[in-house]
């Protein structure tokens, strides 16, 4: 990749812009966060949506290809959608490669036989509803991690300091990583801080957000941030390709989420639905190469984490002794 050092950052058509006397205001800095990833970096990069053993051969194919760094790969259907053999296959190809697998908990109430997430508002959401779903959550946690899985996604705060707590016992082993749904990502500084010392490693915020709100966060939080640079339809289809160096200059450190908008969505996967998740599995690495290049043509594409890296650094928790 271009040495962010040897060429001067810039902004995408500032040359020209400037040409005409339309140049935007110089950066603040007392914007730019002043957080990176533990070992050096401001950003990683992650693969969402690979739903089995097929589609992730499928994105390792791809990335080599397009020369496509990945420090983690994510599925979103969950932990019980997958036999043991496909989620070892899937530990194995991913170690390989050191590469950080995370793979969904549970039940959540979007597939739950509760009728109010099918209400105009929405309901609970993507929580998990009763004893009996945070259970399934924390089966499927452990499960997995006796498997190798390294990362836990969720979408529940109880699920998620119910896990923390399983990590501080020794439930669960004690470097596995909990990173936070963007069904239920938070949207302001306050919440953020509160999923971080609930035990959230990464916290995937809406890729609605302004940069300002990005810089709002920062400064209350160091926690790595997951963004969609281009989300799905139903997380709202925003593309946001041409804001990704302000992104991590704002939001670092952030894990850049390559996403696809006008793809029909595939959870919970099935073989029914083979040729669309592998040729989505395809396009979602060619959109990392087309974020890449842009960081790279406008100067901006230093600074990416160490791959292999995984790690959050030091966070605050709340007390985990009852």
């Amino acid at each position: 990749m271009t040495d962010a050092s040897a060429t001067a950052a810039r902004k995408p058509g500032e040359p020209a812009l400037a040409a005409l006397g339309l140049a935007a205001p110089a950066p603040d800095p007392a914007d730019a966060s002043p957080h990176s990833f533990p070992g050096g970096g401001r950003w990683r990069t992650e693969i969402p949506s690979c739903e089995g053993p097929e589609a992730l051969a499928v994105v390792l194919k791809e990335s080599s290809r397009l020369d496509v760094p990945i420090h983690r790969i994510s599925q979103g259907s969950g932990v019980w959608m997958l036999t043991d053999a496909e989620i070892t296959e899937m530990v194995e190809a991913t170690a390989e490669r050191d590469i950080e697998l995370c793979l969904f908990t549970g039940p959540r109430g979007t597939w739950d036989i509760g009728g109010s997430t099918r209400t105009d508002s929405g309901g609970a959401g993507l929580r998990a509803r009763g004893h009996d779903a945070v259970a399934g959550c924390v089966e499927d946690a452990v499960r997995a991690t006796e498997l190798g899985v390294k990362c836990l996604l969720v979408a529940d705060e109880g699920v998620l300091w119910t896990l923390h707590r399983a990590r501080a016992a020794g439930i669960i082993p004690a470097d596995t990583t909990l990173k936070v749904s963007a069904l239920v990502g938070p949207v302001n500084p306050a919440s953020f801080a509160v999923y971080e010392r609930l035990g959230a490693d990464s916290v995937n915020v809406p890729s609605d957000l302004t940069l300002d709100h990005l810089t709002e966060i920062r400064r209350v939080s160091a926690a790595p941030m997951d963004m969609y640079i281009e989300a799905p339809d139903d997380l709202g289809g925003y593309v946001r390709m041409y804001e990704v160096a302000e992104l991590i200059r704002r939001g670092a450190p952030l894990y850049l989420k390559f996403g696809l908008a006008k793809a029909p969505g595939i959870y919970p996967y099935g073989h029914h639905m083979r040729e669309l998740t592998l040729a989505t599995a395809k396009e979602r690495v060619r959109r990392g190469r087309l974020a890449l290049d842009l960081l790279a043509r406008h100067g901006a594409d230093g600074d990416m984490a160490p791959l292999g890296s995984r790690l959050p650094g030091t966070l605050n928790r709340f007390e985990t002794t009852s």
